[in-house]
C-alpha cells in the first residue's frame, strides 16, 4: 500500500466527518424544534455513522502504518508525521492539506455535539422540573370519585 491509497482512505474519511456533520446540525434542528418525535431517528442516524467513520479510521490506520514503514518511519507514526517525510514531493502537501481539513472537521464535530448535549441536558431539567411540580400537585379521589386534598392520604400497594 501507498500513499495513494492513504489519500484516497483520508478522502473516504473526510466524507464520513462532513457526513456527521450534517448528521448532528439535523440532530441538532430537530432539538431545537421541540419535536422530540424524530429525536431516536436523527440519534440513530449519527450512531449510524460514527459506526463507519470508526471502520474507517481502522482502514485509514493501517494503511498509514504500512506507508510509514515505507518511509522508514514508526509504524504509528502520526499524519503530520507521515507529512513531514514527504519531502519535497507532492505528498508533504497532499497529506498536509487532509490533515488540516480533518483536524477542522473534528472541532465542527465538537461544536455540533457540545450545541446537542446542553440542549439535551435543558429538555431533560424541564422534563424533571415539570414531573417535579406535578407530583406536589398530585391528588387522590375519595370514595364519590371528588379529589381530596387531605394532608394524611396515602398510597398502598396491595398486590405484595
Amino acid at each position: 500500500m501507498g500513499p495513494q491509497e492513504l489519500s484516497a482512505a483520508l478522502w473516504r474519511e473526510r466524507e464520513l466527518l462532513d457526513l456527521l456533520v450534517f448528521k448532528l446540525e439535523e440532530e441538532h434542528l430537530v432539538l431545537a424544534s421541540g419535536k422530540s418525535r424524530w429525536l431516536d431517528h436523527a440519534t440513530r442516524e449519527v450512531e449510524h455513522v460514527m459506526t463507519r467513520l470508526r471502520a474507517a479510521s481502522l482502514e485509514r490506520i493501517a494503511i498509514a502504518a504500512a506507508v510509514a514503514l515505507q518511509w522508514g518511519l514508526p509504524e504509528d507514526a502520526s499524519l503530520q508525521d507521515l507529512s513531514a517525510a514527504g519531502g519535497a514531493g507532492p505528498w508533504a502537501e497532499i497529506l498536509g492539506s487532509h490533515f488540516a481539513a480533518m483536524t477542522a472537521q473534528v472541532e465542527q464535530v465538537r461544536t455540533l455535539r457540545d450545541t446537542n448535549l446542553q440542549f439535551l441536558r435543558e429538555g431533560l431539567r424541564s422534563a424533571q422540573e415539570t414531573m417535579a411540580a406535578v407530583a406536589a400537585d398530585a391528588r387522590t379521589y375519595d370514595h364519590l370519585g371528588n379529589t381530596s386534598t387531605e394532608p394524611g392520604t396515602r398510597f398502598l400497594d396491595k398486590s405484595v
